[in-house]
């Protein structure tokens, strides 16, 4: 039967400290016969652990009846971060779902030892509650992921099977979009280099997710090596620029194409003029356009960003804002209702059609466009990025330097170096013979 435990006074720093020093842990009654919280501490210069206890009942002679686990440091000179530095309120609650997972069966997620799912699913929380960017990492973490690595314990992690799995991800057909309840449908397995380049691209987005929860993890503390994945290497040479940009005239056309009753031209022009994303627009209200800027609040990086506009675009939003209240959002369809997730995909289709832009672009092409225009007009590439939303110019060089050959031509005619000099001889070139 479970001995009888004497509780130790473990809710304050105080208290701990004036805890004798001992190799066995002091221990406080949770449940009586069934749970109990350690506090172990062996030096005084350093900060005592964590300890949880489960009674399992009567065992065979010799074997201990207690099931134990290490949950993290206490925060005796630290302030807790919930992760590795506990309080006695965090660990109060760690203890009791540990013994909630070991009761139900099965493995007991260990927060010394956690699998990949672990660290997945708070990657994603993470992102959701701070960035609210969450929803394609989900995606692809329940179907890419989670199914083959999420039981793993990342200690178990080596890079060959990171590579395996990366491996066998490439050489798989793509998901095809498929209604809710019906079998998923795919497309047929990569069988030219072209297919197989953007299958690798789509797989090296979703070891970016994989790697970004892990090093996540890895800078918390939760996990203390990072080698196996470190070594992990996305394909090379899969990525190209994106598709070709809209014109100016293609751009003209579009607009005059699109619905103006169900206010979609509102929303593809504003796109156009500043180059934000379909969410931030949906999301931008009247307020947010000041001192002839846009204010972008929730952005896919997390961070907010002035966006800058010419004259033009000014103009535009000015006219758009005039006379509504600040709260108000400044893109709505017609029953003043709020675009939302897909709302722009039928318009854009139509808006292309009536346009005659073949082969069609979705609208995410707008801010590409938006883009790759101001980077023909001259503009400074860091200008660019930052009206974007990126951190530094190598998005910008890599997917939005898709400029056109007379650009280049140009460029390198009014910006190449002259000498001066000027070649004379007798030698005629054939051409200029008559």
């Amino acid at each position: 039967m479970a001995r009888t435990v004497r509780d130790a006074k473990l809710e304050t720093r105080a208290a701990r400290s004036r805890l004798p020093k001992r190799d066995d842990p002091h221990w406080r009654t949770l449940v009586p016969g069934e749970l109990h919280l350690g506090y172990r501490k062996r030096r005084a210069d350093a900060p005592g652990k964590w300890l949880v206890r489960r009674y399992l009942g009567a065992v065979e002679k010799g074997k201990n009846p207690y099931q134990k686990e290490t949950l993290g440091f206490a925060d005796d000179y630290r302030d807790a971060d919930g992760m590795t530095v506990l309080s006695y309120a965090d660990v109060q609650r760690r203890a009791h779902d540990w013994a909630a997972a070991a009761l139900r069966g099965g493995a007991v997620a260990s927060p010394r030892h956690p699998t990949v799912r672990d660290l997945v699913e708070d990657y994603v929380a993470f992102l959701k509650a701070e960035r609210r960017t969450g929803r394609d990492a989900d995606r692809r973490a329940s179907n890419f992921i989670l199914p083959q690595l999420g039981g793993l314990k990342v200690s178990e992690l080596t890079t060959g099977r990171l590579v395996q799995w990366r491996d066998a991800l490439a050489a798989s057909p793509a998901r095809l979009r498929t209604r809710k309840g019906r079998e998923q449908r795919y497309r047929a397995a990569p069988a030219t280099p072209g297919e197989a380049r953007a299958r690798r691209a789509t797989v090296n987005r979703t070891v970016t997710v994989l790697k970004a929860a892990l090093n996540r993890a890895f800078e918390h503390g939760r996990v203390n090596d990072d080698l196996a994945w470190r070594r992990l290497k996305p394909f090379d040479k899969v990525d190209v620029a994106r598709p070709g940009h809209l014109s100016i005239a293609e751009a003209q056309r579009l607009i005059n194409s699109a619905d103006a009753t169900s206010g979609f031209r509102d929303v593809a022009h504003g796109a156009l003029l500043t180059g934000c994303r379909y969410g931030e627009l949906c999301r931008l209200l009247v307020g947010d356009f000041q001192r002839g800027r846009i204010v972008v609040r929730e952005s896919k990086s997390g961070k907010p960003r002035d966006v800058r506009l010419t004259d033009e675009a000014a103009s535009y939003f000015r006219t758009l804002a005039a006379g509504r209240p600040a709260d108000a959002l400044m893109f709505t369809h017609a029953d003043g209702s709020a675009w939302a997730k897909s709302h722009q995909a039928r318009p854009m289709r139509d808006a292309c059609a009536t346009a005659q832009i073949v082969p069609a672009v979705g609208f995410h092409q707008l801010r590409h466009t938006w883009a790759s225009l101001a980077v023909m007009n001259g503009m400074p590439l860091m200008i660019v990025a930052e009206n974007l939303g990126h951190t530094d110019t190598r998005m910008v060089e890599k997917h939005y330097g898709h400029l056109t050959e007379d650009y280049r031509d140009e460029a390198i005619r009014t910006s190449g170096p002259r000498f001066g000099v000027v070649t004379t001889g007798n030698v005629v070139p054939l051409e200029a013979r008559r």
